[in-house]
Order: C-alpha cells, then structure tokens, then sequence
C-alpha cells in the first residue's frame, strides 16, 4: 500500500525512462538528501563529520568506482586502493607544481591520471578472467605503491613518501572546517553518485552487464569487449581516483603510500560483497556498514566482557572484529549474495503487497 504505482501514469519515453521513475523514490531520494545537506550539519558534532561522515563518504565513492567495475562489467580487481593513491597523489603534484590550478580541477585531473593507470592494468582482461584477472590488478596495488616509495619526485623529495595535502580553497573561500570539508564532499559524491546512476542505466551499462553475463554471447551480438572493458576499468579507477583525493585533502591531510595497502582493498571490496554487488546503493550501505561496525562492537564488546566477568583486552576486540567481518561475508555470500541492498528491494516489495498476502 505504501509503495504502490497505482495512480502514476507515464504519458511520454521521458516519463518512463527517468531515473526514479516511481514517486515514493523521488520523494525518499529529496528527503535523504534534505537531511544530508541540511539535518545533519546541525545536528553533528565535529567529531562526527571529521571521524565518521566524511571517511563514509569517500569510501562510498570508492565502493561505487570498484562496484563499476566489479559488479556491472564483472572484471575482478584488487588494486582499488592502487587507484586511489594514484588519485591522491597526481592530484597533490597539480596543486603543487602548477599554480593557481583550481583544487577541484586538480581532483578530476587526479581521478584522470588514475582512469589511465587502470587502462594500463587494465590491458590483461582482454585475453584472462576471474581469479587470473584478479591477480594482474594486484600487481597493480604492489607496483604503485613501489613507485609511489622508489621515486620521491612524486612526494616533493620526501624520503618516506609522505605527502601534506595542500589547504582546500575555491573561489578564494577557504574549505577547513570539518562541516566545510562535509558539504565539499558531499557535493562531489552526490554528483557522481547520480551520474554513476544513469551511466550504468545507459547502452554502455548494458554493454557492460552484457559482457558480465556472457562476454561470449556480449562480442556475438556486436559488443566491441575490448572497448566496453577499458572503458569499465577507467570509469572505475577515475571514481576511486576521485576517493584518493578526497581521502588526502578532506579526510586523513596526510598520507603515505603504505595507507594504500592491499588491507584497504579488500575493505572496499568487502564493502561492495556486503553491500550489493552490482548496487549503487549498495555500494553505501557496505560503506555504511563496514565503518560503523568497528565503532558498534568497540562500545559494546567492553560493557559486555564486564558483564560476564570475561578478560577481553583491546587485542581481544580487535581479533573479534576480524572475526565478525568473515563471518558476515560468508553469511552474505551463502544466504544473501546480493548483499543489503537486496534487503531493502525485498522490503519495498513487501510494502508494495501490503496488507494482503499475495
């Protein structure tokens, strides 16, 4: 009853094919985004934009570039956070070596110079596939960090590869206030949330849901796989590009390239697995969930070792973290591979039904 179309009729093509073409989701998009943009900076605390709201967004937007690549085109990778350094760190050299370059300018010719390192990383998915191609992308995560430590060019000579992200500014208005830096990033993971969203709605979408079903079948019927898959691996790298600037400059000020490490890609990867894969919501809701998990079991865990008179320690919290982060992927992957966001499709098709069982 809550969620029927009953009553919306669709006269035109434009009506029928618009993003949220039901109204309750036009309607819960615009009251989300009311409460991002204008509850939340009311009502959080700095502590909550600098430690929670902000990493939650750009590991989003990092979800989303894999979730691309991974989850619509079906090319495995393990180099996301091999990207995201590569964004990170071609952005700080824009800001540093060419002056007065716009800091937004210099994030997408960040995400720009990663969507080229993926191209390069991406050349192997044209003759292998599944855990093979997997392993090619990991020589990406090795190989940029080694760089990124070899040569201290890219760090302005610093002997351990240490980079102080430049002071946000645009328009002469400075952006260092956690709010500030909230709404900043907010703004560009909105944006390229929705732009992700009719991307994959479009016939490069399909094409590339096309060569994840069957690239066989996907070049039978006129898919160029070659073109469809470069082009996966760049859009996807461009986004988790984009992650890495945000991840210096809004988040962390300062990083290093062992931040990058393989531990941050499976993160974002387990990110997606319990998220949804092949989700653009999803890609939130892993987000979501795997950064507030940490924070849920370390209130908890504590007042509950008192209550049972058990000797937990900050080792004991951390080895039940791991443990609970494994448990939950493998309940996803055997009772709901398609992750939460396939929780909340059920949910909406239930309130379609409702009261009546059928």
């Amino acid at each position: 009853m809550f969620y029927r179309e009953t009553g919306q009729f669709k006269t035109s093509y434009v009506a029928d094919s618009q993003i949220f073409p039901i109204r309750q989701d036009r309607i819960g998009v615009g009251l989300l985004l009311a409460v991002a943009f204008l509850l939340v900076p009311l009502v959080a605390s700095e502590y909550w934009f600098s430690a929670l709201l902000i990493p939650f967004l750009v590991f989003a937007l990092a979800a989303l570039g894999l979730n691309i690549l991974t989850g619509y085109c079906g090319q495995l990778s393990l180099g996301s956070a091999a990207f995201m350094a590569v964004g990170a760190y071609a952005a700080y050299n824009f800001q540093l070596r060419i002056e007065g370059m716009p800091i937004l300018l210099s994030f997408v010719l960040g995400g720009l110079s990663a969507a080229a390192v993926g191209v390069l990383f991406g050349l192997p998915s044209l003759r292998i596939k599944g855990f093979y191609l997997a392993v090619a992308t990991l020589a990406a995560q090795f190989f940029v960090v080694w760089v990124l430590t070899k040569f201290s060019w890219f760090s302005n000579n610093s002997s351990s590869g240490v980079i102080d992200a430049q002071k946000l500014e645009m328009f002469g208005y400075a952006i260092d206030t956690p709010l500030q830096k909230y709404l900043f990033v907010l703004v560009i993971v909105s944006v390229m949330a929705l732009l992700a969203k009719n991307l994959v709605r479009s016939s490069t979408g399909r094409a590339w849901m096309a060569v994840r079903d069957m690239d066989v079948a996907a070049e039978v019927i006129g898919i160029p796989l070659m073109r469809t898959k470069l082009l996966a691996f760049a859009v996807s790298s461009f986004y988790c590009g984009m992650a890495g600037a945000l991840y210096a400059f809004c988040y962390l000020g300062s990083v290093e390239p062992d931040g990058f490490s393989l531990d941050l890609s499976f993160k974002i990867l387990f990110m997606i697995i319990v998220g949804g894969v092949g989700s653009i919501l999803g890609s939130f809701l892993g987000a979501a969930f795997i950064l507030l998990l940490p924070i849920f079991l370390d209130n908890l865990l504590p007042p509950l070792a008192t209550l049972l008179h058990l000797p937990f320690t900050n080792a004991s919290v951390s080895h039940i973290q791991m443990m609970v982060f494994g448990g939950l992927i493998i309940f996803f992957l055997i009772v709901e591979p398609n992750g939460l966001a396939r929780l909340w499709q059920i949910a909406k098709e239930k309130l379609r039904l409702w009261p009546f069982p059928h």
